[in-house]
């Protein structure tokens, strides 16, 4: 089985306000990551950096979403804890999925992926929509569960129980990082 490792918004502008909820939970997703990002690369595993990337007075923030992750700022970097290497892919994106207006689906065909990894920020948003849209792009999913939070432990756990024994099982898992590496790395 061919697997692809995408990293949801794991930018610096969601890491610079160590008070923030987010700041506090997605800190404890790293050495996750970086241990799932260790082994696809070991095993020539693509792994794609999928970043908010917005423009001043974007649509999306006509709601009550702040204006964050603004294209040409720091704020779009990825986070040094997890630097992209030059083999790997980054591609921005101006909505909450990877899928959206880029061309990831037309990527991952060339690649010959059959499954996605997912992991990062925001589990309901970003995360969610990315799974979501990887399967109506004819792509099984898998959400890491300890790869991914939001805000709140509680949103992060209702979102992934919603979807853990969903009747798209098994073309989309809710899995910890220990079962994924055992699949993908043999580990």
């Amino acid at each position: 089985m061919s697997y692809a490792f995408i990293v949801v918004d794991m930018l610096v502008g969601s890491f610079t306000n160590p008070d923030a909820p987010l700041y506090r939970e997605s800190r404890k997703i790293i050495p996750v990551i970086q241990g799932l990002l260790e082994g696809a690369r070991t095993h020539d595993f693509p792994v794609i950096y999928a970043c908010d990337s917005f423009m001043h007075g974007d649509f999306i923030f006509k709601g009550r979403l702040k204006e964050h992750a603004i294209r040409g700022t720091d704020e779009v970097k990825v986070i040094p804890e997890l630097m992209p290497h030059p083999q790997d892919t980054v591609l921005e994106k101006r909505r909450f999925s990877a899928f959206f207006k880029t061309d990831l689906d037309q990527t991952l065909r060339l690649w010959n992926i059959q499954t996605v990894v997912v992991m990062g920020v925001t589990t309901h948003f970003c995360v969610l929509t990315t799974a979501l849209d990887a399967i109506a792009h004819d792509f099984a999913c898998t959400i890491v569960e300890d790869g991914c939070c939001s805000h709140k432990e509680e949103i992060h756990r209702g979102v992934l129980n919603a979807y853990r024994h969903s009747a798209l099982y098994p073309l989309l898992r809710v899995l910890p990082s220990e079962e994924i590496k055992k699949e993908c790395f043999g580990d």
